[in-house]
């Protein structure tokens, strides 16, 4: 792999982020998202995101490999704690890394910012991204049976979870995405 540089998502990213993701809701049940989005959605996604939690992607040489961020897991202020993370790479660029340098560096952003968990949501079966998140430390935490439609079936999720904190009690507030500096390479 070349120099990989991870760097944080801006609006302007939608078209890039859009061609990676449309794959995925196009040809698979990966995500449960029906109808590939919009660039101005995208783009308003990517600014809302990024507001609260790190949106992060991965270039090469300039050209977009893959993206992932952190993301509210659930809207009632128990859960601040707790975040959902997402990562999709494009096609050509599987299996060379580039999902694990992304979640390197989300992960302990989202700890720093205070989340004490972190989730992801997985479309059952999907062997590639059960081992990919327990290489990085997720372990099945949860089952819903038939609880999405895609693709002409019924399909399950699977959450994974992984511990980010030390959950002190009280805890303390959950701060802003924070700023970081530098690069990642191969």
């Amino acid at each position: 792999m070349n120099k990989v540089h991870l760097r944080p998502a801006v609006p302007a990213d939608a078209p890039a982020l859009l061609k990676i993701y449309s794959p995925y809701v196009l040809e698979t049940a990966i995500t449960f998202e029906l109808a590939v989005p919009g660039p101005a959605e995208f783009r308003e996604r990517i600014q809302s995101i990024s507001a609260a939690y790190p949106y992060l992607v991965a270039e090469e040489e300039g050209r977009i490999l893959g993206y992932a961020y952190g993301a509210r897991f659930k809207s009632r202020a128990a859960y601040d704690w707790a975040a959902e993370t997402t990562v999709y790479v494009a096609q050509d660029a599987r299996k060379r890394g580039v999902g694990s340098l992304l979640y390197g560096r989300l992960l302990p952003l989202l700890a720093a910012q205070g989340v004490q968990k972190a989730y992801a949501c997985i479309t059952w079966p999907n062997m590639p991204s059960v081992a990919f998140h327990q290489r990085m430390g997720f372990v099945e935490e949860g089952r819903f049976l038939r609880c999405g439609y895609k693709l002409g079936q019924w399909r399950d999720v699977v959450f994974m979870g992984k511990d980010l904190g030390n959950y002190e009690n009280p805890p303390a507030p959950l701060g802003p995405p924070l700023p970081w500096q530098g690069e990642l390479q191969d």
